[in-house]
């Protein structure tokens, strides 16, 4: 089973060039950014998450989520509660870095805990 993303940021835009940046460097991954309001304001939205989540599960996807500020960590939380926790997982850590290490780690076929490991792994892009 492949491993793909969901981006979640208070902004479009920044989920957006997090999906566009991660995508050059793990080409064959699914990466979907689910960013802003439901009005296209600056916050999160349950529905923007979870419709990109069961879009790619529908696919037979896995999914990680990662996202960019601690508020959009408690609307991926309420996402968790409602799908498949085999399926999804909350990959927490540095955004950009995380999704790309993390989409490069799919991209090589790692599984849902080797690209979460790779999230988490800040220390891969600094001195």
């Amino acid at each position: 089973m492949s491993i793909a993303f969901v981006i979640v940021s208070h902004s479009a835009k920044l989920a957006e060039g997090v999906v566009e940046l991660a995508k050059q460097m793990a080409q064959d991954v699914e990466f979907r950014a689910a960013g802003g309001s439901d009005a296209g304001g600056i916050g999160t939205s349950f529905d923007l998450i979870l419709t990109a989540v069961e879009e790619l599960t529908g696919a037979g996807h896995q999914v990680a989520l990662l996202t960019d500020l601690g508020s959009a960590d408690m609307t991926v939380e309420a996402v968790l509660e409602v799908v498949d926790p085999d399926q999804v997982r909350f990959c927490p850590g540095p955004l950009v870095e995380g999704a790309v290490s993390a989409g490069v780690t799919a991209q090589i076929g790692g599984d849902l805990d080797a690209v979460e490991t790779a999230a988490r792994a800040r220390e891969l892009f600094t001195d």
